[in-house]
């Protein structure tokens, strides 16, 4: 069976010989599905790449692989511009980091024409208790049905140390700096901001809390974000500094909540909702992901138990906006637009996604 693990020990010894003194040929965002491989080639001489390519081609099909496709990068680091979140991530790979000068609430945000009152935009904070319940995946998937039905939308990668957003969007560049501004990186009709931008070859991100504040806020100060009617928050999971920055950095955010319908799950959820309570954020709704799998014969499957979203709903006082099933999306390495955790909107749990959105817009805008 063709793994992840012997497809990257196979493109290891394949690029060995296509290293030059000083560089270094990595691979990431390596996804194997159904014997057919994507993958990004870093670091790799312009000269060389369609060789490196052919040598890559050639070991995988021995490895068991129908295609190969690859997406080759350079390895110059990351847009720098007068924004201390370029630098401050910059840095990120070391057991700490010192930000420049920050603008933080109280000192500029309150200038910034996407949280002013009249700029319209609805913010919507997407949190959960626990990680591993697919907080993140709801966040994009909900972000592109919002822009399917026509709105201006984006995301802030707001899960400092875990961020994923980009990998699960399929974006491979990196932001542009024009006039000291960075711009987001638009994929599905959806703005993205993320550290994972500014870190070099997936590093670690060792801060402490005051840190993530600062990140945070130059999210909204540094970034051109244009005129936006939706701006998601993927939130790390949990009741700490970051969320607790939210609550204090944009009071008008409202929250999404996002479990599995296991009673644990549930249950740890309920404190990010008795957060957003206590800091007067309206609950749009509940998301219970994972709620059942379809089987071949068609039949629901209930993996982690049942009637979690249900509960958690009731004892907050809020909507059970959906209940998605578990599985991923049909998406092939070789279509021009892929991403490996967007579904397409004619699929079942596209629509799924598609009704949340309306819901949503139904909630902001009424």
């Amino acid at each position: 069976m063709l793994t992840r693990e012997i497809v990257i020990e196979a493109a290891d010894s394949v690029a060995a010989p296509y290293k030059t003194e000083g560089t270094q040929i990595t691979f990431r965002d390596v996804v194997v599905k159904d014997r057919h491989v994507s993958m990004t080639v870093i670091g790799a001489a312009a000269s060389a790449e369609r060789a490196l390519e052919a040598s890559l081609r050639e070991a995988l099909a021995a490895a068991g692989a129908e295609t190969v496709h690859c997406r080759f990068r350079a390895s110059e680091a990351a847009p720098q511009a007068a924004s201390s979140a370029s630098a401050g991530a910059a840095s990120a790979a070391g057991t700490s980091a010192a930000a420049g000068p920050v603008r933080g609430h109280g000192a500029g945000l309150e200038a910034n024409p996407l949280l002013s009152e009249s700029s319209g935009t609805h913010f919507i904070a997407v949190a959960s208790g626990k990680g591993g319940v697919g907080k993140s995946t709801v966040t994009v998937n909900l972000a592109v049905a919002l822009a399917r039905r026509g709105k201006r939308v984006g995301i802030i990668d707001a899960d400092i140390y875990g961020f994923s957003v980009p990998d699960m969007m399929g974006i491979e560049e990196r932001p542009e700096v024009v006039n000291e501004r960075v711009i987001p990186i638009e994929k599905f009709g959806v703005k993205v901001m993320s550290m994972g931008f500014f870190v070099e070859d997936n590093a670690p991100i060792v801060w402490r809390g005051p840190m993530l504040g600062k990140m945070l806020r130059n999210f909204f100060a540094e970034i051109a974000w244009g005129e936006l009617d939706y701006l998601l928050l993927d939130l790390p999971p949990g009741t700490g500094d970051v969320a607790l920055d939210v609550h204090q950095m944009i009071p008008q955010s409202k929250e999404i909540i996002v479990t599995t319908p296991h009673a644990t799950a549930a249950f740890v959820a309920a404190r990010a909702g008795a957060m957003a309570i206590k800091t007067e954020h309206e609950i749009i709704g509940i998301v219970e992901n994972m709620s059942y799998y379809i089987s071949k014969s068609g039949e629901h499957e209930y993996v982690f138990g049942r009637g979690g979203g249900g509960r958690l709903a009731e004892s907050l006082n809020a909507d059970l906006l959906a209940q998605i099933p578990l599985g991923a999306p049909e998406n092939l390495a070789t279509e021009p637009d892929f991403a490996p955790s967007v579904y397409k909107a004619d699929t079942d749990t596209g629509r799924i996604y598609l009704e949340v959105a309306d819901s949503v817009i139904a909630k902001c805008e009424a």
